[in-house]
């Protein structure tokens, strides 16, 4: 690496030359992955019709947005699911799974996660933490849990000991949040789907997919009937500057329409105020993206097991999300992390991340985040809660040649504080 832009030891520049060679054959699996997934976004784009006119602002009730429609296609056609919903207004990745369920469940419906607790902000929505205004547990809707196994693997015997014929959901979520279990593949969702369709074959199985788009070269629409993410991570190329997207089966996509909207409306309404062609071209680039991002998690992990900290996934394990987790051992080197991330970002490289109070979490946060959107996870981030065993969830990188500059100097970060 040159060495003329960071203050970077010879030391931390060897162990990164090391790792790049460790991680080389995994890297280049990647490129074939981003590859196939970016020509089959191209394929969409072009047998979608994509022009200038799919980026004319609308406004008022926006009747007729034939880019607002366009891009619904492109993602069921790239999630291979039979409908979406792209909208500018979904307020964040929890906001459009909240939508999504309450689209489809009903009171006196019984949700069961199968994946163990769902990610803290989803938690309040569901009412798991206690009577939340307005969760799904005050409107009469049943939640049932199952745990993970030990190791963080999916407890089959404990889904078919908790699901039940009229078991309404059977809710995945595909991405770790803040535990250490192994992010779900898409060959693991589809043995959860069968064996959920096999007891209960009128549920929904829904995927909550943050961070999961565009990592494999196959899609998990096949393998659930609704699936909802956020436009700051993956799918939204690191363009997009707000929204998210639900999508699946025709009738329960329309019916997550008639709560994001009104009955009867659905899909038809909502301007889209001259926000379509950062959509569209951050749908566009979001392969690339999220390519680049998973390059960066494999450097890291491949960089920091040489260190000597436990890393996961390993650099040479499959990816079924950009998030790389490290564990640090203890609250200092947390936090030295973190600010050697947030140093070597774009944006805000001269602002120190301390811990704070986060609404929605159980404990102090520190957060790294040099994004151009706020809150975007596609962009290079590292976060954590100050607790054991003092993880660290690093995500993201628009480029690998910036992503793996910001990780070697976090670990430069780190070594100073530790001498």
């Amino acid at each position: 690496m040159n060495n003329d832009f960071f203050e970077l030891s010879q030391e931390i520049i060897e162990l990164g030359e090391k790792a790049i060679v460790r991680a080389e054959p995994y890297l280049a699996k990647i490129d074939k992955i981003t590859e196939y997934n970016q020509l089959k976004m191209l394929r969409a784009f072009q047998n979608n019709k994509v022009s200038e006119s799919c980026f004319t602002a609308s406004t008022g009730y926006g009747y007729g947005d034939r880019g607002r429609d366009v891009l619904d296609s492109i993602y069921a056609e790239v999630l291979e699911t039979e409908d979406a919903l792209v909208r500018h207004n979904f307020a964040s990745g929890t906001h459009t799974l909240t939508v999504a369920l309450f689209g489809v469940l009903r009171p006196g419906d019984t949700m069961v996660s199968v994946t163990g607790i769902p990610y803290d902000t989803l938690q309040g929505v569901i009412g798991i933490n206690g009577d939340s205004n307005g969760s799904l547990k005050e409107f009469g809707i049943k939640y049932e849990q199952v745990e993970l196994l030990p190791d963080g693997r999916i407890d089959y015997e404990g889904i078919r000991n908790t699901v039940k014929p009229d078991t309404k959901m059977v809710y995945i979520q595909r991405s770790r949040g803040y535990s250490l279990r192994p992010t779900l593949l898409n060959e693991d969702i589809r043995k959860i789907y069968e064996l959920a369709k096999s007891i209960a074959p009128n549920c929904i199985v829904m995927l909550d997919n943050c961070y999961g788009e565009y990592t494999e070269l196959t899609a998990p629409g096949k393998y659930c009937d609704l699936m909802a993410g956020s436009l700051i991570k993956n799918p939204g190329g690191g363009i997009a500057p707000t929204g998210g997207y639900i999508a699946g089966r025709h009738n329960l996509v329309e019916a997550c329409s008639y709560r994001l909207t009104t009955p009867g409306t659905g899909k038809e309404i909502g301007c889209t105020l001259g926000q379509n062609r950062e959509l569209f071209m951050g749908t566009f680039n979001a392969p690339h993206v999220t390519g680049e991002a998973l390059k960066t998690a494999v450097f890291a992990a491949a960089l920091f097991s040489s260190l000597g900290y436990e890393v996961t996934p390993g650099f040479d394990e499959e990816r079924g999300d950009i998030i790389q987790a490290i564990l640090l051992g203890n609250e200092e080197r947390l936090i030295s992390f973190c600010q050697g991330i947030q140093a070597a970002s774009p944006i805000d490289s001269f602002v120190t991340p301390e811990p704070w109070d986060m609404p929605g979490y159980d404990s102090k946060v520190i957060m790294a985040a040099g994004a151009f959107t706020l809150g975007s996870s596609i962009e290079l981030s590292a976060d954590a809660p100050l607790r054991e065993p003092y993880a660290v969830w690093m995500q993201g990188g628009l480029n690998f040649h910036s992503g793996k500059a910001a990780v070697l100097f976090a670990a430069q970060k780190m070594m100073n504080r530790d001498n």
